[in-house]
């Protein structure tokens, strides 16, 4: 035989590879090893001596610890549910949205509420003027309830409602809209998100301090329990961490975290782990990290079945985690939009071949907006493609015995479960959110990851890279909030003026009573109050009676993205301007990173405040929630130079201007007023008409960001 140019052979192939893989690419193999955000180090080859330890290997599907999937066909048998989430405007909109969406086939409603909802106003309150209708539909009352669901049967259409804060008052309404369409609640199929400890991490949408709020979950899983056999009493959520920075092993570990929370709540309650362990289910995030998002999966069931295992049930479904999954939002980008929908068919296969029971695919348009029915349809199409074009429901677990798959898998794990170790040290997951601790580590890892996007280190295509200019506008859709709230309050005036005062009087009366005194049951309560017509903001002020509200304070984590660049010129360049700017001004530039209306997605206002501080910035964080006039009195009275609002629940165009409007009756003109977030490039000109210096879009890079700061403070200066 001819010699071979590669080298010797058969002696130590795996040796003998490295020397050829070097000779290939001129580097040392070490150079190669690439060290992901959750700190596992990726190897260019894997082997079968990578499966040491692989503890899940020769399991098989549809048995503990279910690494391979739930059930033992998967989708051979039936193929995952393709539930896309939605919900804008007015409840007539959403349903009238629903019914074209099933019709075209999609096969379960997932329901998004809008913000004054979820935070437990009704339409009429004067805190909820730019959320109403804008970020998801409107529900004030049981009346809102049934038009949403008009002609759509609940009796043999599967529901998701993702509802965290107003859970009680939202699932009473459902229940009794059912109960009026003629299904008993034996016979509604769906699932309630009722996941409030990762509200108090990432999203916000709480209402009550944390103990109250987890007797809320508790009280819902003991009703559906005893009541609702074909209902999902809780959905835990690492998909809002994974949105707000979370890595996918912080994702992983909290969302279980929070998941053996609520078991030990319940079993509390005295119920028995087997009478609502099969109803639990999880709702996952996926991102770009095309196979460790599916490791990610096959890590949590395996993880899970471990979990249970130390609770004792008696049957083997009890130890199983199902799980819906939904492509990621925050990976969805404003420049070259297209990109988006090749993302987000990347993103659905990885939780396909993860193993998930459903899956939502997001529209390519939301980095700007709500998707339109044009958007919406490619990505419900991009899930029937992969049903029915690509071979994936053929055969169960096709990434199985993948060296490297089963080596992330393993290595998940592991990470996962020394982070949920820590967890338990501080007392469990209740304690350790009070602590403050995951919400801190998720916001550092927030940081770095913008600091290795604005730096390239991770590319983005047509943002940091590929970057295509002159971009033409899409289509969007956009809501008339002024509109949907002037509709909203009249059926509100309707629906008090047809009902019996007294009767509902006497029912608030009933579940403050329950709130206070710990005995009975809050969503037992509850639908009597809902069934009398009492809105969803009544109901939710009686328990706020016994309750409270919850308000967290804000803080700025430091010396992340400052470290990112400390060796990079750049920064240096952009601090010695700041100090100039400082001597001509007698102080440091102070900017106040603000929050208005009922939006709580606060990651974009926790990498600014933290970034510009590092840069040089004084910041001051405002609170979550300000009306534009409380926004406008903390700005006067920290005498900052800069208010910069972050929006990303497309109430720009209503509190913008009112915020504008706020600074100027109070002697604030001076100020100079900026946004970002998701807001339309349509949009922009309107918000510079109304008040606002300039608008940072989804993509802007920081320093660009503070460097355009500054120039408006220059510019500022010599117009005095």
């Amino acid at each position: 035989m001819p010699d071979n140019d590669n080298g010797p052979q058969n002696t130590n192939p795996l040796k003998d590879w490295a020397t050829l893989a070097e000779r290939e690419v001129k580097v040392p193999l070490e150079d190669l090893v690439w060290h992901t955000p959750e700190g596992i180090p990726v190897k260019p080859i894997y082997t079968a001596e990578d499966m040491q330890g692989v503890d899940h290997l020769g399991t098989l599907p549809g048995f503990a610890p279910f690494t391979r999937g739930p059930r033992a066909t998967m989708y051979v048998g039936r193929p995952w549910t393709i539930r896309q989430y939605a919900g804008f405007s007015t409840a007539e909109a959403s349903n009238a949205f629903y019914r074209k969406a099933l019709a075209a086939g999609q096969q379960g409603v997932s329901v998004a509420f809008d913000l004054a909802t979820h935070r437990g106003y009704d339409s009429d309150h004067p805190r909820v003027v730019g959320d109403v209708g804008k970020a998801g539909v409107a529900i004030d009352s049981v009346e809102d309830m049934k038009i949403l669901f008009d002609g759509i049967p609940l009796d043999k259409i599967s529901v998701s409602m993702t509802m965290n804060g107003a859970v009680i008052p939202i699932l009473a309404s459902f229940i009794v809209a059912g109960e009026e369409q003629g299904v008993p609640r034996r016979e509604l199929s769906g699932t309630i998100q009722n996941d409030i400890l990762k509200e108090f991490m990432v999203r916000n949408t709480y209402i009550y301090p944390p103990e109250p709020s987890m007797r809320i979950v508790a009280d819902i899983i003991a009703y559906t329990a005893k009541d609702m056999p074909r209902f999902n009493s809780i959905s835990i959520s690492g998909y809002h961490m994974q949105e707000a920075g979370a890595t996918l092993v912080q994702e992983l570990a909290f969302t279980l975290a929070d998941g053996r929370e609520y078991v030990r709540a319940a079993i509390a309650k005295g119920l028995n782990v087997d009478d609502f362990a099969g109803r639990l289910s999880f709702f996952f995030a996926i991102g770009m990290n095309f196979f460790m998002e599916a490791a990610k999966l096959r890590a949590a069931r395996f993880l899970w079945a471990k979990i249970m295992e130390d609770f004792r049930p008696k049957k083997q479904s009890s130890l199983m985690l199902r799980t819906h999954c939904q492509t990621s939002g925050v990976s969805l980008a404003e420049q070259d939009p297209y990109n988006n929908i090749i993302r987000t068919a990347f993103e659905a296969m990885s939780a396909v071949l993860g193993g998930t029971q459903s899956l939502h695919t997001n529209s390519f348009d939301e980095a700007m907006a709500l998707p339109t029915e044009f958007s919406a349809r490619i990505a419900r199409n991009t899930q029937l493609i992969l049903q029915h074009e690509t071979g994936v429901t053929k055969v169960v677990d096709p990434l199985a015995g993948s060296y490297y798959v089963e080596a992330l898998t393993r290595d998940l794990a592991e990470k996962a479960w020394a982070l949920m170790e820590e967890v338990e040290a501080l007392g469990g997951m209740t304690k350790a959110v009070a602590s403050g601790l995951p919400k801190r580590l998720i916001e550092e890892a927030a940081i770095r990851r913008q600091a290795a996007v604005d730096k390239g280190d991770e590319v983005i295509v047509g943002v940091n890279k590929y970057r295509r200019e002159n971009e033409e506008p899409i289509d969007i859709l956009e809501i008339d909030n002024t509109a949907v709230r002037a509709a909203q309050i009249k059926r509100i005036e309707e629906t008090k003026r047809r009902r019996d005062s007294q009767k509902v009087k006497e029912t608030l009366e009933a579940l403050t009573e329950v709130a206070r005194s710990g005995e009975g049951n809050l969503l037992a309560a509850a639908i009597e109050a809902a069934r009398a017509r009492a809105t969803v903001g009544e109901i939710s002020e009686a328990m706020r009676q016994a309750f409270g509200d919850y308000t967290a304070v804000p803080e700025v984590v430091t010396d992340i993205y400052g470290k990112a660049y400390e060796s990079d010129p750049e920064l240096g360049v952009l601090a010695g301007r700041l100090d100039e700017v400082t001597r001509r001004l007698g102080h440091k530039p102070k900017i106040m990173v603000a929050k208005l209306g009922q939006d709580g997605h606060d990651r974009g206002a926790k990498v600014i405040a933290s970034a510009f501080g590092d840069i040089g910035f004084n910041v001051v964080a405002g609170p979550l929630f300000q009306t534009p006039e409380e926004a406008a009195d903390l700005a006067l009275a920290e005498e900052v130079t800069v208010i910069g609002v972050s929006s990303l629940a497309a109430g720009h165009k209503t509190l913008m201007p009112q915020l504008a409007e706020a600074l100027k009756k109070r002697g604030g003109k001076d100020i100079i007023v900026v946004c970002g977030g998701v807001i339309p490039r349509q949009d922009y000109q309107y918000l510079m008409d109304n008040g606002v210096a300039a608008v940072f879009g989804p993509g802007t890079h920081v320093l660009d960001a503070a460097r355009a700061v500054l120039d408006l403070i220059e510019g500022k200066r010599r117009n005095i």
